[in-house]
């Protein structure tokens, strides 16, 4: 079992950026797979940026060029550098994770996931 605490959300003007964390805890090793998703009351949960161990990111069109995702494995630490921040950002933001890969999927999105986070509220004001 992982444990994922994100942090890192906040009130912001439009053009302006945050960075989250998501924080792992637990049977960490090796953490096959995270990603950073976001979800806005009545809405269907989406993926916005996704990490394979060892590999590059990839991003939802919605974000891409905005956002960047990075992970400190030594950390056990999933980082989302948002910039250039617009209204339609505003959501709850989750961490996931997928340590051990039980069902052989990549890593890429749409994808399922085991463990998630609580979420954090990030607001965009124009």
């Amino acid at each position: 079992q992982v444990q994922l605490v994100e942090s890192g959300g906040a009130s912001v003007q439009s053009g302006g950026s945050l960075r989250l964390s998501c924080a792992a805890s637990g049977s960490t090793y090796n953490m096959y797979c995270m990603a950073w998703f976001r979800q806005a009351p009545g809405k269907e949960r989406e993926g916005v940026a996704i990490i394979e161990a060892g590999g590059n990111p990839t991003y939802a069109d919605s974000v891409k060029g905005r956002f960047t995702l990075s992970r400190a494995d030594a950390k056990n630490t999933l980082y989302l550098e948002m910039n250039s921040l617009k209204p339609e950002d505003t959501d709850v933001y989750y961490c996931a994770a997928d340590p051990d890969n039980e069902y052989d999927l990549p890593c890429v999105l749409p994808r399922g996931f085991n463990s998630w986070g609580q979420g954090t509220q990030v607001t965009v004001s124009s």
